[in-house]
């Protein structure tokens, strides 16, 4: 039977159709202006989103802050005299032994911190999954966009950051920009003044500095470093 006319449009409709290797996010320079796209890869700003593993890396990261150092003197630990402090009897007063008991000022604590191990743990799979998973409700979110790697080489001033964060309305948020490399360099002089602006290298960024952040701002080249450090080697 030969084709009629909706069917033969309808095959040129398919064939026209083009699928995107990944996703996009407007890329501004320093000015604020958008001047193209960068492309994100979906397997990293496309995923499943389970906020339970989100939760568990968030306080698993945050226990492991805690450096547990804080330390008290029990009466045996204190540095001081052994000597009674008065005789037993016939002063009208409680007796006591040497001025380290608790009860005295400068003495021993009892029940109070000793060191500690606060850390959890949480295996690599999962955390893994936590840092894709915060990074793609980013991404749907809004929360994520590029920036010119021309921005590197600005005057160092501040007042050049701060205007591109009032002109994209970013102006008194948490903000993150990701670098491709923590280095010295005119940016880093210029935004490191700015109060809720935060810098990290791609290879350091974690699920906590995601979920804290307003913004994420990727320097182009960051996204380079950023696939060759968490895609290339879970290829195979």
């Amino acid at each position: 039977m030969p084709k009629t006319k909706t069917e033969k449009k309808s095959e040129t409709k398919k064939i026209t159709v083009k699928k995107t290797d990944g996703l996009t996010v407007p890329v501004y320079d320093i000015d604020g202006k958008e001047k193209k796209t960068l492309v994100l890869p979906k397997e990293v700003f496309s995923i499943v989103v389970k906020p339970q593993l989100l939760a568990q890396a968030v306080r698993v990261y945050q226990f492991n802050q805690r450096q547990g150092t804080a330390s008290t003197k029990t009466r045996g630990e204190v540095v001081g005299s052994t000597r009674k402090i008065y005789r037993q009897k016939g002063t009208g007063k409680a007796r006591h032994g040497d001025i380290k008991a608790p009860i005295f000022v400068g003495g021993g604590i009892v029940g109070g911190p000793k060191p500690k191990d606060y850390s959890l743990d949480i295996n690599k799979k999962q955390k893994r999954k936590a840092f894709f998973g915060a990074l793609t409700l980013k991404f749907k979110e809004k929360s994520i966009f590029g920036i010119a790697d021309s921005a590197l080489k600005i005057e160092p001033k501040t007042k050049i950051v701060a205007n591109f964060l009032k002109t994209l309305k970013l102006a008194g948020k948490k903000i993150t920009f990701v670098l491709p490399k923590m280095e010295k360099n005119n940016f880093v002089l210029a935004t490191r003044n700015l109060s809720g602006v935060d810098l990290i290298d791609c290879q350091s960024l974690n699920t906590y500095q995601i979920l804290n952040s307003t913004k994420l701002i990727f320097f182009e080249s960051s996204i380079d470093v950023f696939k060759n450090h968490f895609l290339k080697k879970h290829e195979n």
